[in-house]
């Protein structure tokens, strides 16, 4: 295992071993760097783990609802719902493909749009926009109440997408995050900082074998070699009726969204660990919620959904700052001063330049007190009980001086 930061604790990091390092040297020895046996292999074991039937690996968890959006068909002069609490590329990728963004306001306390705050975003802006799919974001690995936001994209008329970049092994109340049960598709990330790590790399998981195809395509500039799907028979066969080695097409605007076989191979050896981080991080997360009481109410660990299992990604707190002499960024600062490393998750999208510009100024009170009150203090596989003590000794120790 990589050396732990015992004097330096990062908000988070990823967790590689020599088994990691052995499986990416094995495939830069070998023939295929990229397009490779590796790439499926990932794809098979990816979808068998969160029991649906396709997996898309791609390039980035960006990349991936990218296609998502692309798979569902939206394109210019459709909108899709986003809740504000996410990361820049949730939204981003709905603009990437030409749709509108429709920003819904979150539970203050979670995080996660609810289905009253997806009503009302539905609600104020039927007439405005034509309302193509809604993205259900699991904030820091807690998943969103999938069944209950499905029957309102039922209802709509509408895909229902999953933004699960934090949340690879997670669960709802119902169903696995990624088995699509109650949804189209789902985007995962695996970014250094995810559960597990491909360096970057994404993927989509989803129980439509034609999407699949369609998004494969995608993500190598559109290209086909399927000979049932050739367009041009002039070009495509020869006079015997064989199809010609080196044909292809592109009968849709792709991208180069790859992965590569070294990347995979390491996805596929971080997955056969995937249920000891989450044990870990598990672990972790208890003894915050334990470590911390003492300090409640002035700092609380981030409300915990009744039934699923969260897969973890971030550890939030929420601290009332009103009633500290310090504010989030000295209190940040103070904590960096004992070697404590920490992060917000995140400035709503809403309020970010590009998107006042484009939509006017909008106020989602939930997603703005979430975001007021939120700070993300480390957790990663390697951490140990005594870095959990130690941060939160360290934190009432600032709290309790201002």
């Amino acid at each position: 295992m990589n050396k732990p930061c015992s004097d330096i604790l990062p908000y988070g990091r990823h967790s590689l071993d020599n088994d990691d390092i052995n499986a990416v040297v094995d495939v830069l020895r070998g023939d295929w760097l990229t397009t490779g046996p590796k790439i499926e292999q990932f794809e098979q074991a990816l979808a068998t783990t969160v029991n649906a039937k396709e997996a898309v690996v791609c390039s980035s968890g960006t990349t991936a609802l990218h296609l998502a959006v692309l798979g569902a068909e939206c394109a210019s002069g459709d909108a899709i719902i986003v809740p504000a609490q996410t990361f820049l590329a949730t939204a981003n990728a709905c603009r990437y493909a030409g749709a509108e963004v429709v920003f819904a306001d979150v539970d203050p306390e979670t995080g996660l749009m609810t289905t009253s705050t997806l009503e009302k975003a539905i609600n104020q802006n039927r007439k405005k926009y034509r309302i193509r799919a809604i993205f259900a974001v699991h904030l820091g690995g807690q998943g969103a109440d999938l069944e209950a936001l499905s029957s309102i994209a039922y209802r709509e008329r509408v895909p229902l997408l999953e933004d699960a970049c934090h949340a690879l092994g997670g669960e709802t109340r119902t169903s696995i995050i990624g088995d699509c049960r109650f949804s189209r598709m789902a985007a995962f990330s695996f970014h250094p900082l995810k559960t597990i790590c491909m360096g970057e790399g994404g993927a989509l998981t989803l129980n439509d074998t034609k999407t699949a195809d369609r998004l494969r395509s995608l993500r190598s500039h559109g290209m086909n070699r399927d000979a049932e799907k050739l367009e041009n028979t002039d070009l495509a066969f020869a006079p015997n009726g064989e199809q010609n080695l080196w044909y292809y097409e592109m009968s849709e605007l792709g991208y180069n969204f790859r992965a590569t076989d070294f990347q995979c191979a390491l996805g596929l050896n971080q997955l056969t660990k995937l249920k000891v981080f989450l044990s870990k991080r598990q672990k972790l997360i208890e003894q915050y919620r334990k470590c911390l009481e003492p300090l409640d109410p002035l700092v609380k660990i981030r409300k915990e959904i009744t039934g699923g299992r969260s897969a973890n990604h971030l550890a939030v707190v929420h601290i009332d700052f009103n009633k500290t002499a310090l504010t989030r960024t000295e209190i940040m600062q103070e904590l960096r001063k004992s070697g404590i490393n920490t992060q917000v998750h995140y400035i709503p999208v809403h309020l970010q330049p590009y998107y006042v510009k484009r939509y006017g100024k909008i106020s989602l009170p939930g997603a703005e007190a979430y975001y007021a009150s939120c700070l993300t203090l480390p957790l990663y596989t390697e951490m140990v009980p005594h870095d959990v003590e130690r941060i939160v000794r360290v934190l009432g120790d600032i709290i309790g001086a201002s």
